[in-house]
C-alpha cells in the first residue's frame, strides 16, 4: 500500500509541476513585434532598433519574437502586408516611412505602432496631437521645421556668392521644410526656386526647370522619393555644376557638399525605447512623439574642392563630421 500510495503523489506531483510550469509559461509569453517595411530588412537602418531592443533584454529568437512584413519597394503590396501583421497579432506593429505608416493605421485600430517618418503626423493623420497622440500610434517624427533655413544658411555660408537656389520637394509628403526655408531665403537674400516633384518621372522637369533659372544650388528636402532618386539627382548636379545640401542621409557621402539633419541611429534607439514601453504596457496614446533634439552637420571637403570653394573655418569647427 504504501508503495502504491507513493506511486500516486509522485504522479500527482508530476502533473502539478507541469501544469504550474506550463501557466508560468503561459504568464512569460514571448513578446511579438511586427516590423512593416517599405524595402526590405537589409536595407532599413533596423541594426541600431535591435541593439536598443536588446539593450532593454529583448534579444531576438530568444526573449523577443520578431515577424517581418516587406514591400520590397513594391507600395502597392503594403495594404495586404500591412493586414498579414495584423492577423499575426502582435504586441505592436514597428514601422519606418511616412508612406508606409497610413497602411498600418488603416489595418488595425487597437495594436500599438511606433512609427520613424519624416513627415508631419500631425498633418498625415497618424495622430491627433504630438504632445498627446490619442489613438494607437506614436514614436518618432524626423520633422524640424524651425531649423529648416539652416541648411540654406549653411549652404550660403559656404557659397558665400551664391544667390540662386532651388529647393526640391514634394508636397504630397506632409512636411513644412519649404516654407521654413523660404522665409531663410528672404533673409540671407537668396531667390528660391520651387521644384515639386511627386513621382520618378517629375524629375526630368524639375531638372530642365533649375538649369533654366540657372540655379547655383540646390537643396534637398527629404522623403523617400528623394532618397530613392539620391543618384540621379546627384549625377544632374554634378554634371551642371551645383551644389546640393540635403536634410538626413547619406548625401554627402554621394557627393553633395553638405547635410544637415538628425542623427537617425540615435532616432532608431528611442524608437526601441518606445517599443519597450509599450511591451511592459504603456499605451501609445499616452506616449508624447519625439522630435530630433541633435543635429549633424556633415561636409564633404572633396566636393568643397572640386567646386573650387575655400570653406570659412567658422563652418568647418561647426561640423560634426568632414568626410
Amino acid at each position: 500500500m504504501l508503495k502504491r500510495r507513493q506511486f500516486v503523489e509522485a504522479v500527482s506531483g508530476s502533473v502539478l509541476a507541469v501544469t504550474c510550469g506550463g501557466a508560468i509559461a503561459q504568464s512569460r509569453k514571448m513578446p511579438r513585434v511586427g516590423i512593416l517595411l517599405f524595402n526590405s530588412p537589409s536595407s532599413e537602418p533596423l541594426g541600431p532598433l535591435l541593439d536598443g531592443l536588446k539593450e532593454a533584454g529583448y534579444v531576438v529568437d530568444r526573449t523577443l519574437a520578431v515577424d517581418y512584413r516587406y514591400a520590397e519597394g513594391r507600395q502597392e503590396r503594403l495594404p495586404a502586408l500591412a493586414v498579414e501583421l495584423v492577423q499575426l497579432n502582435p504586441d505592436v506593429i514597428f514601422l519606418v516611412g511616412g508612406d508606409v505608416a497610413p497602411y498600418a493605421k488603416a489595418a488595425t485600430t487597437t495594436i500599438p505602432i511606433v512609427v520613424v517618418v519624416s513627415n508631419d503626423p500631425v498633418k498625415a493623420g497618424l495622430v491627433a496631437n504630438i504632445g498627446r497622440p490619442g489613438g494607437n500610434v506614436t514614436g518618432i517624427t524626423l520633422i524640424y521645421d524651425e531649423l529648416a533655413g539652416k541648411t540654406l544658411g549653411f549652404l550660403k555660408e559656404a557659397a558665400p556668392s551664391m544667390t540662386r537656389v532651388a529647393v526640391l520637394w514634394n508636397p504630397e509628403h506632409a512636411d513644412p521644410e519649404f516654407q521654413e526655408t523660404k522665409r531663410a531665403a528672404d533673409l540671407l537674400k537668396v531667390r528660391l526656386q520651387s521644384l515639386e516633384v511627386r513621382r520618378p518621372e517629375d524629375f526630368v522637369a524639375a531638372f530642365k526647370a533649375a538649369l533654366a533659372e540657372r540655379a547655383e544650388g540646390l537643396v534637398i528636402v527629404s522623403s523617400r522619393l528623394m532618397s530613392r532618386e539620391r543618384p540621379r539627382i546627384i549625377e544632374f548636379a554634378a554634371k551642371n555644376q551645383i551644389l546640393i545640401a540635403g536634410g538626413w542621409g547619406e548625401w554627402t557621402r554621394d557627393g553633395a557638399l553638405l547635410t544637415y539633419g538628425p542623427n537617425t541611429v540615435e532616432l532608431m534607439q528611442r524608437a526601441a525605447v518606445f517599443i519597450t514601453k509599450i511591451i511592459k504596457g504603456a499605451r501609445p496614446a499616452d506616449l508624447p512623439m519625439e522630435r530630433p533634439t541633435r543635429f549633424e552637420l556633415v561636409i564633404n571637403l572633396n566636393t568643397a574642392r572640386t567646386f573650387g570653394l575655400t570653406l570659412p573655418p567658422n563652418l568647418l569647427a561647426r561640423a560634426d563630421r568632414v568626410v
